[in-house]
């Protein structure tokens, strides 16, 4: 009888296999800031992969999802340790989120030494892009520099010939203004890198920029510190005086407490709320309509991800035990991305349009268009030191 027993549940297993794939259910570890000041972010993030759980039925390639939330508190180790405790305790097949450069960079090892598929939906190291590059990491967001880029070229096409560059002294705020470094040909008659994340009054450096007479001022700055920096740039005067240009300063979360500061300001971006695309019309209403507030580019780039996931593990019947497999599927970015057109470089970075954005009133509603298109097809400069494996 004991032999019977034993024959019966070996084929038994047999017979799931690999049915009984099928039937598991997806773990996704999500690590954002959920705490303190920039907190909108992480919410907006967390918000939109729910919407898109939804809009997939809950399901994940046809399989039962299961969603681990994590804050990283801005701070490297913290978001280590939550990456950690995510892959080795709670056994996830996918990290999804990261805000922060510095998190990421401080993450990518656990990730890659377990194996473990991450996609990043905002933080653009530039690191990640060249020589970090990895099979096990797609980034559904952009480079750290590509939106900078399009922003000097904007200010080149309004023949700024001097400009003065301002943002926080960490990874992102680094690439941020070599970004715009690469392509303005004018005169960089100043830098001031600022302390992150804790310094919100500007007024020195804001002093120092105006001490200059430049043609322009370029700042990044995202959440809380970007709404402080512009609010003490309009209240300081310059306003009037120096016109500001911006790279994720002003969106669709600072927008409602800015309203008429942010009027004037250009910006650039790879999504606005009004791209005319059929995905994008219906996240962005569904978005509106679920939490009565507007998604923003973190929310977009969110969304996209659980697509993405969607897309690989539909592509392999759910199989996860052949990461090559689910790596090539991934690859292919087979879904109806919020952007459009939606294709990986080499080094799993996009390559995708980047727009210029303007806050406009309406009535007594503001709200971000798009104004053009600044560069298409935008592939970043880093892909080169890219050296992914087969």
């Amino acid at each position: 009888m004991k032999r019977i027993v034993l024959v019966a549940c070996a084929a038994l297993a047999l017979a799931m296999s690999p049915a009984a794939a099928q039937q598991k259910t997806i773990k996704i570890g999500f690590v954002s800031t959920f705490s303190g000041p920039v907190a909108a972010i992480g919410n907006d993030m967390r918000n939109s992969f729910e919407l898109a759980l939804d809009h997939l039925g809950r399901k994940l390639g046809g399989l039962p999802v299961e969603v681990i939330y994590e804050d990283d508190q801005i701070k490297p180790e913290v978001g280590v340790q939550k990456i950690q405790k995510l892959i080795e305790s709670d056994k996830v097949d996918f990290i999804v989120g990261i805000i922060w450069s510095n998190v990421l960079l401080a993450s990518l090892k656990p990730v890659i030494d377990s194996k473990t598929f991450m996609i990043v939906t905002n933080a653009g190291a530039s690191q990640l892009a060249g020589e970090q590059c990895s099979p096990y990491v797609f980034s559904t967001s952009w480079n750290n520099d590509q939106t900078p880029q399009a922003i000097g070229l904007y200010m080149n096409q309004k023949n700024v010939k001097t400009a003065f560059l301002i943002g926080p002294n960490y990874a992102a705020g680094k690439d941020m203004l070599e970004g715009v470094a690469a392509t303005f040909k004018g005169q960089i008659v100043g830098r001031e890198l600022t302390r992150w994340p804790d310094q919100l009054d500007f007024s020195a450096e804001l002093s120092k920029a105006a001490a200059a007479k430049p043609d322009a001022i370029f700042a990044f700055y995202p959440g809380g510190a970007g709404i402080q920096f512009i609010t003490q740039y309009v209240q300081k005067g310059l306003k009037d005086q120096i016109p500001l240009y911006t790279a994720f300063t002003i969106d669709e979360l600072s927008l409602p407490r800015l309203k008429d500061l942010a009027v004037g300001i250009p910006g650039a971006q790879q999504w606005v709320n009004d791209l005319p695309n059929e995905a994008n019309k219906k996240y962005v209403a569904d978005y509106k309509a679920k939490y009565k507030l507007s998604p923003s580019f973190y929310g977009s780039q969110t969304y996209d991800a659980a697509l993405l996931i969607d897309s690989g593990l539909r592509a392999t019947k759910g199989d996860m035990t052949n990461k090559d497999a689910l790596r090539k599927a991934l690859e292919k970015a087979d879904f109806k991305s919020v952007r459009g057109n939606f294709k990986f470089g080499p080094n799993h970075i996009p390559i995708q349009n980047f727009y210029l954005q303007a806050a406009v009133k309406e009535g007594d509603d503001f709200r971000l268009k798009t104004v053009a298109t600044i560069v298409e097809n935008d592939q970043d400069k880093h892909v080169s030191k890219c050296k992914m494996p087969n």
